[in-house]
């Protein structure tokens, strides 16, 4: 699993340096932050370009002897599309071109923020529990090789993907993680259902609007959609 998760970071991290290196970095591109040598997190920056000299034209593509389309003036930052080869591609508000870069203007990063730090570690939830549907749905099983139920199949693949232990009870486990805004729920949150009154039945969601989930002696281990029913709580027990 970690081998699994070390493969899909590197994948990222080659596509963003093939991005970025090859000209077609977008105003917002993403990067891997390492941390003690193993990636932790994504970031998320997006850049402005800040003239050096008083104007500067605006062409029509990467080359001076392409069309002049705007002119541009250096008291103003202008929001870059993307920028490789000492062009910038810019957005002005009413026009977009391609701004030269060496000795007059200079691309800043305007923001870094950290996004979601589980976000390999839910797609790893994800893939592990998709691996049992169709098995047995065994009431008090606790494995979803030989048959298990419904918070038996989120405690077993929830220990043995994130290392998390959780109670063979639906309705224990509703008390287990930090509840999650109705309506918002990640790949890899515990969705509760209930019934009479009290949570009977427990889900993970995997995203799209679906979730995975050990559902009855009849069906098995299978996917729905989330909402198939009304859930009373969604729990993240990840973050």
């Amino acid at each position: 699993m970690k081998k699994m998760r070390t493969r899909t970071w590197k994948t990222m991290i080659t596509i963003c340096l093939s991005i970025f290196f090859f000209g077609i970095a977008p105003k917002l591109t993403y990067a891997a932050v390492s941390v003690g040598g193993e990636v932790e997190a994504l970031t998320t920056s997006s850049y402005l370009v800040k003239l050096n000299v008083p104007t500067a034209r605006l062409y029509a593509a990467d080359n001076e002897r392409s069309a002049s389309v705007a002119e541009v003036t250096g008291s103003t930052a202008y929001e870059v599309l993307s920028y490789s080869d000492g062009w910038a591609r810019i957005d002005t508000g009413s026009t977009i071109g391609y701004l030269p870069l060496a000795g007059q203007a200079t691309v800043i990063e305007t923001t870094r923020e950290k996004v979601d730090e589980t976000i390999a570690l839910r797609q790893d939830v994800v893939q592990y529990a998709l691996q049992f549907v169709g098995n047995r749905y065994v009431y008090g099983g606790s494995d979803p090789h030989t048959g298990v139920d419904c918070s038996g199949f989120t405690a077993y693949v929830m220990r043995h993907v994130a290392g998390v232990s959780l109670s063979h009870s639906s309705a224990a486990q509703a008390g287990e993680g930090r509840t999650v805004k109705s309506g918002n729920p990640k790949p890899g949150d515990l969705i509760f259902y209930s019934g009479g009154g009290r949570i009977n039945h427990v889900a993970i969601y995997i995203g799209s609007g679906q979730i995975v989930h050990a559902s009855s002696a009849k069906t098995g281990i299978k996917v729905s959609k989330w909402n198939g029913r009304t859930p009373a709580r969604i729990v993240d027990v990840l973050s």
